[in-house]
């Protein structure tokens, strides 16, 4: 039978990119000009590295909510900053939490557009549950893939208050598509948050398409289904 709703995950699932290893350009320059020199490039850079690491140090707990973007500055980035240099950052986290969560190099999954254009014809409803520390940036990017309007609903972390595996990020979701966990499908990458995820929210059946990502997450809880991309999927819908 096919669900009363697809729920998925976006990074990992919808979309993917390499590994971040340092601090985007693109944000370290925005930051240094915000600071006017207050700090140098390099140190903003090392600074925002090493805060990103403690902050995927931090998601890696089992927290059930999520930090503000405003907290994540606090805590990973700012301390030991001169008043100078915080100030200013303080006032545009938001735009600062966007560039950090943006990837130019995002790409979305093989047989992703085929397996949601299929569910929205077949009156599937859509939604993305997805930790994320700048939600605005990932509908950003449907929307430019041309798949935005395909979704009713978008939860991410940063605005819900909650992160994955809490199940509420799955049941805003449902709450949204005025659905039954239960008779919904989720798709997520890792088993020890999305899977996880699905088996707190009690959905239908919680699906694993495994990304590079996978590997790195301790184990969790077995799928139901394991799918290798978006083509794959799409025959499951199909039956």
């Amino acid at each position: 039978m096919r669900p009363a709703a697809l729920l998925l995950d976006f990074g990992g699932v919808l979309a993917d990119a390499p590994p971040q290893r340092s601090a985007p350009p693109g944000l370290v320059l925005r930051i240094f000009n915000l600071t006017r020199g207050a700090l140098t490039p390099g140190e903003i850079q090392r600074s925002v590295t090493e805060g990103a690491a403690a902050y995927a140090r931090w998601r890696d707990e089992d927290w059930p909510d999520e930090l503000s973007q405003a907290e994540v500055f606090e805590r990973f980035i700012l301390p030991g900053w001169p008043p100078a240099a915080q100030v200013p950052v303080r006032g545009a986290v938001r735009k600062l939490a966007y560039e950090w969560a943006w990837r130019d190099n995002w790409a979305l999954r093989p047989g992703v557009p085929e397996m949601l254009n299929f569910a929205h014809r077949a009156e599937i409803p859509l939604a993305v549950v997805s930790n994320s520390l700048s939600g605005a940036a990932h509908r950003d990017f449907l929307d430019k893939a041309g798949l935005g309007d395909l979704f009713a609903a978008q939860i991410y972390s940063d605005e819900a208050g909650v992160r994955k595996p809490n199940p509420q990020m799955i049941w805003h979701a449902t709450d949204a598509l005025g659905v039954e966990p239960e008779k919904s499908w989720f798709v997520g990458d890792t088993p020890r948050r999305d899977i996880e995820c699905g088996r707190r929210a009690g959905v239908g059946r919680a699906i694993l398409m495994p990304s590079p990502r996978t590997r790195t997450e301790p184990d969790g809880p077995a799928p139901d289904d394991v799918v290798e991309d978006g083509f794959a999927l799409l025959k499951i819908l199909k039956g």
